[in-house]
């Protein structure tokens, strides 16, 4: 059985759910990964600062323009095994996107997958603690216009 292209499967599915977990995690909460790599990580393309535009729509379906451009920082590493890791960051963080790159090679072996996902689970309870806060907030300033009683006398 063959896959309909630009349809995700569930391990690429997966790897961006682990890769968004990254990119919102704090350079503390990624700090384990070096211990879980060791030593023996190759650095095939060390953390470098650049831009790229961001692309933006008026109403979200309006024809495209350039907002501006924004602050990246990209690394690759790979594992002892070949496993090649890529990580993009917002920002100038080098250390965290030679991090991600890491996150992302781990990831991928199967050998160091469940550490990764156990490292990454409090990331995870936070964010959804965050957004649930989020929600909470606003709906407590949530208008229900349709419940409001007009004052026809």
């Amino acid at each position: 059985m063959t896959a309909i292209a630009n349809v995700p499967d569930s391990s690429e599915t997966a790897r961006k759910a682990i890769m968004a977990a990254v990119s919102r995690a704090t350079i503390a909460e990624l700090a384990g990964l070096d211990a879980l790599a060791g030593d023996a990580v190759r650095v095939l393309r060390a953390p470098e600062i650049g831009l790229v535009m961001v692309r933006g729509r008026v109403g979200g379906d309006g024809a495209p323009f350039n907002l501006g451009e924004a602050t990246v920082t990209r690394a690759a590493v790979a594992l002892p095994d070949g496993t090649i890791g890529f990580g993009h960051v917002l920002g100038r963080d080098k250390d965290k996107a030679r991090l991600a790159a890491l996150a992302d090679a781990l990831w991928q072996a199967p050998a160091t997958r469940d550490a990764v996902e156990a490292l990454l689970r409090p990331v995870r309870d936070r964010i959804a603690a965050e957004a649930t806060v989020k929600r909470e907030r606003a709906a407590a300033t949530r208008v229900d216009f349709f419940t409001m009683v007009r004052g026809d006398n």
